[in-house]
């Protein structure tokens, strides 16, 4: 071959040397891209979702049948209620408002308002409504009134769960409650919970159907 030819090719293999290697280059980086952008999960999937825990849930429950009848909204309502002390939850709860009165009549007010960790079981205003004549003159003095009142009255939070179990609870007068679970109805002595675990700042409140009267 003549020298002047191959001196050519030398020169075409030496030119195309430097092309080769740029598209090698390229192609590597485009790998290295793909397989970085392959292996890199989704943010959603490394964080899973927040949910609320059961006993949180438990805690919230209510019970009873006309829990529908407390407000949505305002002081009556089981949000206003939770942010006052137990007589004066009661006082704005407009199924009960005839419990606190009568607690105010027994100058038992502060007594309960700053008691911690308490259960009410509070009658409803029908119930003190349908009171006979000997009941009403057991209530007629501020002692009897009083002691009465207390009947209602247990230290502690019971929870819906204590109530099915039939848990005997003594209550601040000093005699005992007697509770059960009759199918889907919580029941204290003769009383039926018509809507219970209500929280107040300082309370648990189940409102009953009967005022109970000591032995």
């Amino acid at each position: 071959m003549p020298s002047t030819a191959r001196g050519l090719a030398r020169g075409g293999r030496a030119a195309a040397l430097p092309v080769i290697a740029v598209a090698l280059a390229v192609t590597a980086a485009a790998c290295s891209s793909a397989a970085s952008t392959t292996s890199a999960p989704p943010a959603a999937s490394q964080h899973a979702a927040a949910s609320p825990s059961k006993s949180m849930t438990e805690t919230a429950a209510t019970i009873g049948t006309d829990c529908g009848m407390i407000p949505a909204a305002g002081m009556g309502s089981m949000h206003g209620m939770a942010m006052d002390p137990v007589v004066t939850a009661a006082s704005h709860n407009p199924l009960i408002t005839m419990l606190a009165a009568e607690i105010s009549k027994a100058e038992l007010t502060s007594t309960l308002n700053s008691a911690r960790n308490i259960t009410v079981f509070a009658p409803d205003n029908e119930a003190f409504k349908k009171l006979s004549g000997h009941e009403m003159a057991m209530m007629s003095g501020m002692a009897e009134l009083a002691k009465v009142l207390k009947y209602h009255v247990v230290s502690g939070r019971i929870t819906p769960a204590d109530l099915a179990s039939g848990k005997t609870l003594t209550t601040l007068e000093g005699s005992e409650l007697k509770t059960s679970k009759m199918g889907s109805t919580y029941e204290v002595n003769n009383a039926a919970v018509t809507c219970g675990n209500l929280h107040t700042a300082n309370a648990i409140v189940y409102i009953i159907n009967t005022v109970l009267m000591p032995a």
